[in-house]
């Protein structure tokens, strides 16, 4: 595993301990804060909101002094009682903070109420409300004298609240009971469904009720047993102490956990990000080697995002380089060829000057002809080679084109003539285009000289120009009717050194080259087309000045 690995682990592993430590910081603060002030909130949990009706239905129907006896006699879930003027009833200190978020949950319009305000007997207007964490004494005293001496309503909605209160807290308990675990004494619970004894006697599973039955009340006091199942007059389920409970885990236990996870997902995800990466770099080492061969042609291999991309550049790259590489080792390879014919012919007349002195005019004039050939080739080379480097860098200048055409056309004409061929301007071209124009002037004269050799004899070379207003642009054409060009060598014949099959003049295959570079220097385009009657056609095209 490289550096690059490690550089993703240990990023990725510092970040979720960051992430950690901040949500775990958030907690235990929000927790520490809940502990410091635990009377800043309201408990909306549903006993404190059936003991908030408890507290309600009693002043209603008993009056502020009845409220006041619950109140001093409730253990769990002791409800305050705040009037007007911000007096609470048993006179306990209540927060403003508490007050207001009392208030502003009064104004609320929910199914569930968890803050009542109540008219007294006193004409005072009551608000009651539960603090979180106020849960001291429960109702599990004596309270019938107490009770006895409130209303008949008060009574029911009192009892009513806390059975049910008690039902919810034991089926809490039920719920995070280990299963096989009973109290002390008790016999362990039959299997569900098979009750071994309905009785309701204590350590049983079952009461006596009916499941889904209404408790019932016995006069001055609570009521007997509840419904199957449910707790009763000290008898059913709640006979007898809970046995030994799991004990909660210990604090480094999810500590441990959260490391050991972290450590997974971090090497998962560090080898996942840096495994495309060291393919990259893989293929930049092979290429440096000279392997330029494709190797990210299956997508899956850099997974399928940015990093494919990245890898289809740098296919298209090293294809770009094989054709440059290969360009070159073919002109060079041409180069060696072309100059290899006229340098046998120059040593061949050199020969034939020594042995024969008779013919010395002859070889001279042949040498000559071969130097001119020669020197010929080297300059087109050295401009071709200028052009694809960009180091021509001539003063820019107006070009009038109808005065460059009517010059290349008269020179071509008269070199034709002794060919018995003859070439024809058609069109005006009374525009002016940015340029070079001794480069511009060579291109077309390249392009007009290359019809020349290909027609045949007695044949009619047209230049044709024609201005496109549309989009300020000039189109140079150069018909010939000449053999013409195979199709699949249409797009090739503007690369050095190509010579088609067939073609029977000679030459040396970088006229059109040249053209080319020099017509996409102006910010123009050049392409050929076979003409429906025979022949070639080139169309070059140049902006215009505006």
């Amino acid at each position: 595993m490289g550096r690059l690995f490690w550089k993703f682990f240990l990023s990725i592993l510092l970040a979720q301990f960051a992430a950690t430590v901040g949500i775990g910081g958030a907690i235990w603060l929000k927790n520490r804060n809940q502990q410091v002030s635990p009377l800043d909130n309201l408990d909306t949990s549903p006993p404190a909101e059936m003991a908030i009706n408890a507290a309600a239905a009693t002043l209603e129907f008993g009056g502020v002094k009845a409220l006041q006896r619950m109140l001093e006699n409730m253990e769990r879930h002791r409800v305050y009682a705040v009037d007007e003027q911000e007096h609470e009833l048993l006179g306990r200190v209540v927060s403003t903070r508490t007050l207001q978020e009392s208030r502003i949950r009064l104004k609320e319009d929910g199914k569930r109420r968890v803050v009542r305000q109540v008219r007294g007997d006193d004409g005072k207007r009551y608000l009651l409300f539960l603090p979180s964490g106020e849960r001291l004494r429960g109702m599990d005293g004596d309270n019938r004298p107490l009770l006895a001496n409130l209303g008949g309503g008060a009574q029911i909605a009192i009892k009513a609240a806390s059975e049910i209160e008690e039902r919810v807290e034991r089926r809490e308990r039920e719920r995070n009971r280990p299963p096989g675990f009973h109290g002390p004494g008790q016999e362990p619970a039959a299997a569900p469904g098979m009750p071994s004894d309905q009785s309701g006697q204590p350590g049983q599973p079952f009461g006596t009720g009916t499941r889904g039955g209404p408790p019932t009340f016995q006069p001055n006091g609570f009521g007997g047993p509840g419904p199957e199942g449910m707790p009763g007059d000290g008898r059913g389920m709640g006979g007898g102490p809970w046995g030994p409970r799991f004990q909660p885990l210990g604090p480094w236990v999810p500590i441990a956990a959260a490391t050991v996870a972290s450590l997974l997902f971090s090497v998962l995800l560090a080898w996942y990000f840096s495994r495309p990466i060291r393919a990259l770099r893989q293929a930049f080492d092979a290429a440096a080697d000279g392997d330029l061969s494709p190797r990210f042609a299956n997508a899956s291999i850099l997974s399928g995002n940015e990093l494919n991309d990245l890898g289809r550049d740098f296919d298209r790259m090293t294809a770009r380089l094989r054709s440059l590489i290969d360009g070159q080792t073919r002109l060079l390879h041409d180069v060696s060829h072309e100059l290899r014919s006229p340098l046998a012919r120059l040593q061949a007349a050199i020969g034939l000057a020594h042995q024969q002195p008779d013919k010395w005019a002859a070889s001279m004039e042949r040498i000559e002809r071969e130097s001119v050939r020669m020197d010929k080739l080297v300059g087109e080379l050295l401009t071709l080679a200028r052009l694809e480097a960009g180091a021509i860098t001539a003063t820019q200048e107006e070009i009038s084109m109808a005065d460059l055409l009517d010059q290349i056309a008269d020179d071509a004409a008269y070199e034709a003539a002794s060919q018995n061929r003859s070439v024809l301007l058609d069109g005006e071209a009374d525009v002016k285009v940015i340029g070079q124009p001794d480069l511009l002037g060579r291109a077309i004269e390249n392009v007009v000289r290359n019809a020349i050799k290909h027609s045949p004899e007695g044949g009619t070379v047209q230049l044709q120009a024609r201005s496109l207003p549309d989009t300020g642009q000039l189109s140079i054409r150069v018909l010939d009717h000449g053999p013409g060009v195979a199709p699949a060598d249409l797009e090739t014949i503007f690369q050095p050194f190509f010579r088609s099959i067939n073609a029977s003049a000679e030459g040396h295959g970088l006229g059109l080259a040249i053209a080319r570079h020099v017509v996409e220097a102006h910010g123009g385009s050049i392409k050929a087309s076979n003409r429906p009657g025979g022949g070639l056609c080139v169309d070059m095209v140049l902006p215009v000045k505006a």
